[in-house]
């Protein structure tokens, strides 16, 4: 895993741990949604805003439905796609 990937699960880790949840069991396989963390729709939109805020990058609408479907490392997969991407843009 890549220092930037180590940081994005440590702080999806501890946003929603803040938000309550028991991280304790929490692996790389763990689902975001019904499955596994059980997040709500409201945790993910605070989530993403919180990501959004951090990382400088964005969410639509149509990304909340998919996060919930997605395990810990997917969604840290598609995270640091996101803050690879936008790296690229504003060097550009």
């Amino acid at each position: 895993m890549t220092a930037m990937k180590d940081e994005l699960r440590a702080f999806v880790l501890d946003a929603v741990r803040e938000m309550n949840y028991d991280v304790s069991e929490v692996t790389g396989d763990t689902d975001l949604g019904p499955a596994g963390l059980d997040l709500e729709s409201l945790a993910l939109a605070d989530l993403a805003v919180q990501l959004e805020d951090q990382y400088k990058i964005k969410f639509g609408d149509d990304d909340m439905e998919s996060l919930a479907l997605m395990t810990l490392d997917e969604f840290v997969d598609a995270l640091d796609a996101r803050v690879s991407a936008r790296a690229a843009e504003a060097t550009a």
